[in-house]
């Protein structure tokens, strides 16, 4: 038995407390006791690990509740029926898959159903006074209100044979932003407001530059008789010449806005000219660059509270777990892999004994507060388990599989040089694919190719042994796989059919070209500066989709409005889109960018952080390490160039059967992204843990506005 199963194995009672020989009732008692208490532990860890700041009721039905509302399943329905909602317009009048009226109010009364429902039950979750003070409670009620009465009004009035509007339908994007799940959408809406006062001014100045020079080119060329390509009056009435001009701030009627002119005199461009370098390249610059100061400058301080939010919680944990031993408080082992357990149960064992042994430095058996608050950080990096196996050729065949020939075949497959030549492979197949494929030759040939593409496989699946061939991380081998097989199935069918005479659609030609292109993809991954790239991407891909929801919701109330305001045409409509375009290009492009600037520059160039490295330090210590190096050169983990411990029999042998590494996307969270974007800027205090670990922590939407004077 090992260290930890014996510890694992001991009695968790602390000295002082009863024990079971004080009677059942007694021993019940104090499990119920324990169970609450990892129980509570478990919710704060986790919400500390998720940066979820909700203040709920600490009792053992409390905690049960919150433990049911956090439930991912409880999420997805959610969501689900948030979709629904949202998709409802697609079926509503204007539609163009109409339904009748009373089954789209009937689908979204069942989703306000659940709304509500989701909303009682948060309601159980957290003290009552904390509930009504909470503006997105408030702001979901109203919306559930609104669109009831919009319901009731809008059906009474079609039931009339009258013509109505259903205006609530620009609130559905609303409970999107304000379900508890949206903190992060709710901090990007939060960063558009601290910026927009700096905004404001350089918008000011732009379109003090926008008229300035509208009223120059009205002297210029509105008495010169100029007409439009369409015979209308060129450039004579202000107001018309403020909105070209700002259309041609977005290029969309370049060069045409300016050809009447040019075709005047050539000296006319230089007018445009300058007004394009004043206003496109340097305000639209100017732009991204208050967005991105003024976002990193709020988004740090929201950091920072997070930090503190959090490290906050995991003392609050400690309190509630700590045994006292010798005037120290302490968390023992057995206590702490029971609440790591219950924080994240899909954990191996060996994980969680390998986290143990980053948090006990020493070995003592029990830990201290200071290494109990790195939990939380710890279980949002991702580490990967690689298990060593014995490829099934070496039961079945030994003598074959160990022989020197099938050697020399898995140290070829593992050799670079393996590699590179079927990169060739694919550069000469992508120019035949360019060639006509009604030509027998080139048909030919590529039968040729598939049989080199089947033939990697193949031989990969000899070398390696298939299980781990096929790991869920593997993305590449996934990816060569259902292509080739794809495209080998695809074409012999093709060929099947065309055989038999009479077959004329190109539908599964069609399917076989694209198949061929997507294999192209797979050259990427052989160089290096697009294989660092493209990691970065995949590793901010999380946070990004933060944005694609912020993007919806601006997306879908401009539609809403749009569509009923356009089912006539007027010049006020120009408002409308100068307004989007504002909203969307110049303000949420921007945070956009920026928020992606900075995470690619920190995953870009910036080294591990120390928890990170303190990981990897244990697991080199331990001898239980894939070589990091190495791995990073190959994207999402691919091991296809890699000599590591899932290589041929004779180098597993000499390796541990269970060996762990750091995934390339090391955090599971966005607000863990976020930590790492901030870490250099982070003061110590930030890590302290000197607040009182029984008050109340501020709701998720009662986060203040950043000061920086009271920090």
């Amino acid at each position: 038995m090992s260290q930890a199963d014996k510890i694992e194995s001991t009695d968790t009672l602390s000295p002082g407390e009863p024990s079971s020989s004080n009677g059942g009732n007694s021993s019940t008692k104090l499990e119920d006791e324990t169970k609450n208490e990892l129980e509570l532990a478990a919710v704060l860890v986790s919400d500390a690990q998720y940066n979820r700041n909700i203040f709920f009721e600490t009792s053992p039905q409390g905690v049960r509740l919150y433990m049911l509302y956090n439930h991912w399943g409880m999420k997805v329905l959610l969501y689900t029926f948030i979709i629904v909602n949202l998709a409802l317009a697609l079926f509503e009048d204007p539609a163009l898959i109409p339904l009748p009226i009373w089954v789209t109010l009937v689908a979204e009364l069942i989703c306000l159903t659940v709304f509500t429902a989701r909303l009682i039950h948060y309601a159980k979750v957290i003290p009552h006074q904390k509930f009504w003070k909470d503006p997105k409670n408030i702001c979901i009620i109203v919306i559930i209100l609104l669109t009831l009465v919009d319901m009731i009004i809008y059906g009474s009035m079609k039931a009339a044979d009258y013509y109505g509007v259903r205006w609530s339908r620009v609130l559905r994007p609303l409970f999107l932003v304000n379900v508890t799940e949206g903190r992060q959408l709710r901090r990007a809406f939060r960063s558009i407001r601290n910026a927009l006062p700096q905004i404001l001014y350089v918008f000011l100045l732009f379109i003090f530059t926008v008229l300035m020079f509208s009223l120059m080119a009205l002297k210029l060329f509105g008495k010169r008789g100029l007409v439009t390509s369409e015979g209308r009056q060129y450039f004579t009435d202000y107001l018309e010449i403020v909105f070209e001009l700002y259309v041609l701030v977005t290029t969309a009627n370049s060069p045409d806005v300016m050809m009447p002119a040019y075709n005047a005199s050539f000296f006319f461009a230089v007018f445009f000219i300058v007004y394009i370098l004043i206003n496109t390249y340097i305000f639209m610059s100017v732009f991204l660059a208050v967005v991105y100061n003024n976002y990193k400058k709020y988004l740090k301080e929201e950091v920072r509270q997070l930090v503190r939010a959090k490290r906050n919680k995991m003392v609050r944990a400690f309190r509630v777990l700590q045994e006292t031993w010798g005037g120290e408080p302490r968390v023992t082992q057995a206590r702490w892999n029971q609440l790591v357990r219950m924080v994240q149960p899909g954990l191996s064992n060996s994980h969680r004994e390998l986290l143990w042994c980053v948090s006990d430095v020493d070995k003592k058996g029990y830990i201290g507060k200071m290494a109990f608050i790195q939990l939380a950080d710890l279980l949002n990096i991702q580490v990967i388990t690689v298990k060593s196996r014995t490829h099934p050729l070496q039961n079945w065949l030994p003598g074959l599989y160990s022989s020197a020939a099938s050697r020399f075949i898995c140290r070829m497959v593992l050799h670079k040089a393996f590699v590179y030549a079927y990169d060739v492979i694919i550069v000469v197949n992508a120019v035949f694919i360019g060639l006509d494929e009604e030509n027998s030759l080139i048909s030919n040939v590529e039968w040729v190719f598939l049989g080199l593409y089947m033939l990697e496989i193949l031989l990969k699946l000899y070398t390696f042994e298939p299980r781990a061939f096929f790991a869920k991380h593997q993305f590449w081998n996934w990816f060569d796989t259902i292509i080739v097989v794809s495209a080998l199935i695809a074409t012999i069918i093709n060929s099947a059919l065309r055989s038999s005479g009479g077959y004329t659609s190109r539908q599964i030609l069609d399917i076989i070209f694209i198949l061929r292109v997507l294999r192209l993809i797979r050259i990427v991954d052989s160089i290096e500066r697009f294989r660092t790239i493209l990691n970065t991407l995949i590793k901010i891909g999380p946070a990004i989709l933060t944005f694609g929801q912020l993007i919806i919701v601006v997306y879908y109330i401009f539609a809403m409005v749009g569509m009923e305001l356009f089912k006539v045409t007027h010049v006020s409509a120009r408002i409308f889109f100068v307004l989007f375009h504002i909203v969307v290009v110049i303000i949420i492009i921007n945070i956009f960018v920026a928020f992606v600037l900075e995470a690619f520059f920190v995953e870009y160039t910036v080294a591990k952080s120390d928890l990170q490295s303190s990981l990897e330090k244990k697991i080199e210590e331990l001898e239980l390490g894939v070589e990091q190096d190495k791995l990073e050169n190959s994207l999402i983990e691919d091991m296809e160039t890699q000599d590591n411990d899932l290589g041929p029999s004779e180098t597993t042998k000499e390796k541990p059967s269970l060996m762990f590494r750091i995934a390339s996307r090391r955090y599971k969270t966005v607000d863990g992204l976020l930590q790492k974007i901030f870490e250099a800027d982070l003061s110590p205090e930030d890590n302290a843990d000197d607040e009182d670990p029984d008050s109340p922590l501020n709701p998720d939407c009662s986060i203040p506005n950043p000061v920086y004077d009271s920090i």
